[in-house]
């Protein structure tokens, strides 16, 4: 009996060990293959996007699945294509003319700052930020960078997921999701065990919703957004109002914080014109964000979106630090489905304290 009794518990450290070595090469594996698989979850992330329009085309204008899902790439394409050229040159010119110009503007800011009893403080970031100017070239490096990227679309679209090979490889595999029926689906019942296929596949329809829900409202309150601060900047005569407009609507995407750092460039510019400018932008700046926070959002974001606001938040720091601009893309889907995960978790215990096992 003693016998059996150490051979049980012998042969129970053994598989434990090996389960345990397991784990540790399939987490090392998965690391070593990281790469790939950002991207393979980058291309559900822009199948699942580009579904909804696919099936468009063909409920309407009874397209084939194929044709549907090649002519949401042709215009997604074509899209992102013009908008790189349209808005890239001039955005490039304003950076130039603004890094050019800069060392008067925080000149004029710190004359400014004098009148407030800040003359000290002023001289100083003055000489600390004309001297930083001087030993870089700030200016050539944008110039390039810029000029580059609006003569070159892929090269531009290849810096941004990491690599050209990277940016082919998702376009392809989140095109070979989309074109097949329940491509997703049939994917995770592939790479999920069998016993938990079915809960991976309603997981991530969930979570799809929630994902949809909240970039639509998020891309019309930056697309509102954007065109109210370029129009209130070209009446005030603020300079770089494209730019400006252009980082208020991408910081949108960003809760609480976002409109707050888009803020900040825009009254800076405006005091180094007069005070009086800078502080009709702050003026205007709050205005705007109290229309957003009582308004906009209540009507347009708060009815469809379906992530809190602080996920958003730590799922977008997480994410850039672990995968940079990948990161960025996957960390709201990731955040909806570990919402969804978490509500499950919530309602099993509920369900659990209920059952008649857990009274008895």
């Amino acid at each position: 009996m003693q016998e059996n009794g150490a051979k049980l518990r012998y042969s129970v450290s053994t598989g434990t060990m090996i389960r345990a070595v397991l784990v540790v090469v399939a987490f090392l594996l998965l690391w070593y293959l990281r790469d790939i698989l950002l991207s393979v979850l980058t291309a559900i992330v822009v199948a699942s996007a580009a579904q909804p329009f696919a099936n468009w085309f063909m409920k309407r204008l009874r397209f084939p699945r194929v044709l549907s899902v090649i002519v949401v790439y042709l215009v997604l394409i074509s899209v992102f294509g013009f908008l790189l050229y349209a808005f890239i040159p001039p955005v490039a010119d304003e950076i130039v003319r603004f890094t050019a110009t800069l060392p008067e503007r925080i000149e004029n800011l710190s004359l400014i700052s004098e009148k407030f009893g800040g003359s000290l403080a002023g001289e100083r970031l003055s000489s600390i930020i004309t001297e930083k100017l001087q030993n870089s070239d700030l200016v050539g490096s944008l110039g390039a960078f810029f000029s580059g990227a609006g003569g070159n679309v892929a090269g531009t679209a290849g810096a941004l997921f990491g690599g050209f090979f990277t940016f082919t490889l998702i376009v392809v595999l989140s095109f070979y999701f989309a074109v097949q029926e329940k491509g997703i689906e049939n994917f995770l019942r592939l790479v999920v065990p069998s016993s938990h296929e079915d809960y991976a596949v309603s997981l991530w329809q969930r979570s799809q919703k929630k994902i949809g829900l909240w970039m639509q409202g998020q891309l019309l309150l930056a697309l509102i957004i954007g065109i109210f601060v370029y129009l209130g900047l070209s009446i005030f005569g603020v300079p770089y109002a494209l730019l400006l407009a252009i980082l208020a609507a991408v910081m949108e995407l960003i809760p609480i914080f976002g409109p707050i750092i888009a803020a900040v460039p825009a009254v800076l510019l405006a005091f180094t014109m007069s005070s009086t400018v800078g502080l009709a932008m702050i003026a205007f700046y709050v205005i705007i964000q109290q229309f957003e926070n009582h308004l906009i959002y209540p009507l347009v974001v708060r009815k469809i979106v379906g992530v809190p606001p602080l996920l958003v938040i730590i799922a977008l720091i997480v994410g850039s630090q672990l995968a940079g601009f990948i990161g960025i893309i996957l960390a709201v889907p990731l955040a909806a489905a570990l919402m969804e995960l978490i509500e499950d978790m919530e309602t099993q215990k509920d369900l659990d304290r209920k059952s008649p096992h857990a009274e008895a």
